[in-house]
């Protein structure tokens, strides 16, 4: 409904008529406030007269950035729309790549460059200076495996290792493949998780995504892209500015076009410098994790990035639509009168006011919020306080709420009301916690005990290749009483895991095909029994005593929980929920809250 809002504005209809145009056209949407430019694209973007037009969208710095790609995929729910970010890692290494953001650039060239939908490209000045490859070549160098197909598995593999990829144990980020047997698990720098090619002989018997922490598989495919590191495995000649590399009906969306170009003239002189005082053998020498080995751009030069005065130009030749309160290309105004939301400092009187004037101006309301139970809080606050507004509750993020005095919109967000930080999310390709079993198993070393969920305690002795089937597969060897071996699949990792007891103290190993660890294992299970037993007894008994009930929540406590910085976690909710309902009874509370540090016991603590 608020959309349509947009989509009908005659203002957007003169937009659309404009960047419809052969000739470039150079407008100033002058008056946006908070998040009104995000509404104005995304009205743009699904026009149906500037349904084939792609566009480029130039924030002022990273983190604006990342707010902008958010709410705009939050309102419009497309799939085509991408956060373009920098490269480099940190300023001070221009050689060194942050991986994350190379697989970003990655996947928003290969979709550029394979055509299709129309694309949103969100960026700043940071990345806009750093060429990219042709598009020709990129889609030259792209390795495709399809299902059923007879694949060369040692000509790809080599293919592999030309294109920038290491071989490794198990793939847990972008530039990595690993052979174990039959599986084939390759990380491509296109793709936000690994894919795992299962192979029958040379045939391609099945394709899956899965995830890197838990190596367990998500879904099938019937193709996959390889894409190499767009940024280390192509020479300077094959590099343009992304502006070359758009199509030629891209519409440049630009905030402040003086401090993006100021910027971009600070990153050449920061280069000038670095490459002055840190040639390539110095960067390579410097102390780098083990991860970082692949995202090193070595043969950086000028010629690397793109000159302010040569992208100036480019995007002059373009449709600029610029949206900040400076304009530098535009020889229009579009005017537009809109408001930043008010600050009501968690004073809900001064609040319900201002909606209720508002409402008596016949303007619409929307209230944004992230989480539906915000919305339900707000609703909950409202209502104790027995103001009678009628709004609509949105369960979509917005950064910046507004108020459009032409359209007669009121649009605020929930975390801008009650003080709460804002998050942004940006898609990462990898946690460096990685998964979980491959951490263990790298972290243990031979003699280490481990324990079996099926055979018992043994010795950890090392990976080694067998042949199962008539192919060779890597498996954990562990050692059991009197000599006997255990060969575990990497892929049953779950059923191993360090042994721990009491420190200082040698664990009695099991045998093979003996009766004692099963027998271990039930009278265990029965010991559990019977003291779940005692404790059901002793919780009857405690049930039957009569403690204080305390009163419901009201609105004092609902706006309490509304101002905390971040949104509980379900665990958290649930936590509250339990000890809220204890509280309440007559029956007396005994409840144990347990939790790591940090783990956010204390606001459970704060709730009750």
């Amino acid at each position: 409904v608020l959309m349509n809002f947009y989509k009908n504005d005659p203002r957007c209809f003169q937009i659309v008529d404009r960047i419809s145009l052969s000739k470039p056209q150079h407008l100033h949407l002058k008056g946006l406030a908070g998040s009104a430019s995000q509404f104005i694209l995304a009205a743009v973007f699904n026009h149906p007269i500037s349904s084939q037009l792609n566009h480029l969208v130039i924030l002022r710095d990273a983190e604006e950035a990342a707010y902008f790609h958010n709410t705009l995929e939050n309102i419009t729910n497309a799939l085509d729309i991408f956060y373009f970010p920098s490269s480099f890692k940190n300023k001070k290494n221009y050689r060194l790549l942050n991986s994350s953001h190379v697989m970003l650039r990655t996947e928003a060239l290969t979709k550029i460059a394979g055509g299709g939908n129309k694309k949103v490209v969100v960026t700043y000045p940071e990345a806009l200076f750093e060429k990219v490859v042709l598009s020709k070549t990129l889609s030259a160098n792209i390795i495709s495996i399809k299902q059923a197909e007879e694949l060369d598995v040692n000509g790809t593999l080599q293919r592999f290792v030309e294109h920038g990829f290491v071989r490794t144990d198990f793939v847990y980020e972008p530039g990595q493949f690993a052979v174990r047997g039959g599986i084939l698990d390759i990380y491509s720098f296109g793709n936000e998780k690994p894919y795992r090619i299962e192979l029958f002989g040379n045939e391609v018997d099945s394709i899956r995504i899965f995830d890197p922490e838990t190596q367990l598989s998500e879904r099938k495919l019937l193709q996959v892209n390889i894409i190499p590191n767009v940024e280390t495995q192509f020479e300077t000649g094959e590099k343009v500015s992304i502006m070359e590399f758009l199509p030629e009906n891209t519409v440049v969306w630009c905030e402040d076009w003086d401090f993006i170009k100021e910027k971009i003239e600070q990153q050449e002189e920061d280069l000038d410098i670095f490459l002055e005082h840190v040639p390539a053998s110095n960067a390579n020498q410097q102390p780098i994790e083990e991860s970082d080995a692949i995202n090193i751009k070595e043969d950086l030069t000028k010629n690397d990035c793109v000159n302010a005065v040569v992208l100036e130009q480019e995007i002059r030749n373009r449709h600029t639509l610029e949206f900040g309160n400076k304009k530098f290309f535009a020889d229009t105004d579009i005017l537009y009168h809109t408001k930043q939301q008010p600050a009501f400092n968690r004073q809900f009187d001064i609040l319900i006011k201002n909606l209720q004037g508002y409402e008596g101006d016949k303007y619409n309301i929307f209230i944004f919020a992230d989480q539906a139970k915000q919305l339900e809080r707000l609703h909950s606050i409202f209502t104790d306080l027995k103001a009678e507004i009628q709004l609509t509750p949105i369960p979509v993020s917005i950064h910046e709420g507004f108020i459009d005095e032409d359209l007669k919109l009121v649009c605020y967000t929930d975390h801008q009301v009650f003080q709460r930080y804002h998050k942004y999310k940006v898609k990462q390709a990898f946690s460096k916690n990685k998964a979980l079993t491959l951490k263990t198993l790298r972290e243990l070393q031979p003699g280490d005990y481990v324990s079996h969920i099926d055979h018992g305690v043994g010795v950890y002795s090392g990976l080694q290749k067998i042949e199962a089937n008539g192919k060779m597969q890597e498996a954990v060897r562990i050692q059991y009483k009197d000599g006997d071996l255990l060969y575990v699949n990497i892929s049953s990792l779950h059923k191993i895991s360090k042994y721990s007891g009491k420190e200082g103290s040698i664990p009695k190993m099991n045998k093979l095909g003996s009766d004692v660890w099963a027998k271990l294992k039930e009278k265990t299970k029965k010991q559990v029994k019977d003291i779940a037993t005692d404790l059901i007894k002793l919780y009857a008994q405690r049930k039957s005593l009569e403690g204080f009930a305390h009163s419901p929540d009201n609105y004092m406590q609902t706006e309490l929980e509304a101002s905390f910085i971040y949104e509980d976690t379900p665990d958290q909710a649930k936590a509250t929920e339990d000890v809220k309902r204890d509280m309440e009874k007559l029956a007396p509370m005994d409840r144990l809250v347990c939790g790591d540090v940090g783990f956010g016991k204390t606001e459970i603590a704060i709730r009750a």
